[in-house]
């Protein structure tokens, strides 16, 4: 019997994201003030993201905040370098955030620890509460997204970014950004149902696809392109907005499906540009917060921070009927498990 999209796991949870951010908020409320305090006080000489998958690409999204809100350098941290090498930088005076739903990955735990021996103060969020990643950590800031069974993380990788953009908002004491946080339950509501399906006709028979953003909007971007792979079996990939016209654009032609992310902000009009240059190489261009031709996507305006997370909220949607009318099951990817426990 053909799946139904309503009655996947996938679109149960990530449905479910406006309740688990409201749910954070109120749980975070006293150690997000306390961490941001302690952090004006002792500023970090720089901040260090750990994380593997969607965390990863929520990692990107904190990456763009911290240093254009706060201009402390951000950084990646490569696991492998611990769990491998048996290596490490000195971590003397900087802040990790480690961002996992499990908490169970051994190679975050030897990086996690490699940090905290090091000098970093180590901040994990996780879904886990129990997770060794929780137990190692000087803080824990819970994600209270509550199980997920499907094997697509979609309400954990809201709750990861929103309480990343939480935490930059505490920390730099921005009224306008701060807001925005207490606004983003009702947000992602609204976002839930706008209706992408203009762009099924497109997916259904791609092979390929670009998701194209900048800023904070180019963690959203992989993040979508992973879910892609993850759950409708087709190659995608994200890029800047600036990468994207080196190589890349090498690959575009007729037919080839663009999806152009923008939000208010710097950015804008450098990404909406790219518009006319992907249609004129016959290029399927569909665009969500930017404009400038071809398919437009329904976007909610919203304070830059937020908007793309509220993208990656629509998107799920669509991702979940793609993943359908594909004839694939986004609750049990091939190959796939829920934890990877990489070394």
């Amino acid at each position: 019997m053909p799946l139904n999209p309503d009655t996947t796991l996938m679109f149960a949870e990530a449905a479910e994201a406006a309740q688990v951010v409201a749910r954070q908020q109120e749980r975070l409320r006293e150690p997000i003030a306390a961490l941001a305090a302690r952090l004006r006080e002792h500023p970090p000489r720089a901040v260090v993201t750990l994380a593997r998958g969607s965390s990863d690409n929520a990692a990107t999204v904190a990456r763009y905040l911290i240093e254009t809100h706060l201009r402390v350098l951000t950084s990646s941290a490569a696991p492998s370098v611990a769990s491998v090498y048996e290596s490490g930088p000195d971590y003397s005076g900087t802040l990790m955030l480690a961002i996992s739903q499990s908490g169970k990955s051994p190679d975050l735990i030897a990086a996690a620890e490699a940090a905290r021996e090091g000098g970093a103060l180590l901040v994990a969020l996780v879904n886990d509460e129990a997770s060794p990643l929780a137990r190692i950590a000087d803080l824990v800031l819970p994600l209270c997204a509550g199980p997920e069974k499907s094997v697509a993380a979609t309400k954990t990788f809201i709750a990861s970014v929103a309480a990343l953009i939480a935490l930059v908002a505490e920390w730099s004491g921005e009224g306008d950004l701060i807001q925005a946080v207490a606004d983003l339950p009702g947000l992602l509501e609204r976002a839930w149902s706008l209706d992408w399906s203009p762009a099924l006709p497109v997916l259904q028979q791609a092979s390929d696809l670009y998701v194209v953003a900048r800023g904070p909007g180019f963690g959203i971007a992989q993040e979508l392109a992973l879910k892609i792979k993850e759950t409708c079996g087709f190659h995608a990939e994200a890029f800047s907005a600036a990468e994207v016209k080196h190589g890349p654009m090498a690959l575009v032609g007729a037919g080839f499906p663009v999806l152009l992310l923008g939000q208010d902000d710097e950015s804008r009009d450098s990404t909406a540009d790219l518009a006319s240059a992907f249609a004129g190489r016959g290029a399927q261009v569909m665009g969500a917060g930017i404009g400038g031709g071809g398919i437009e996507l329904p976007a909610l305006t919203a304070h830059p921070a937020v908007q793309p997370l509220l993208l990656a909220q629509s998107f799920y949607r669509l991702a979940n009927a793609l993943a359908v009318v594909r004839g694939r099951d986004p609750d049990h990817p091939p190959h796939l498990a829920k934890v990877t426990e990489t070394v």
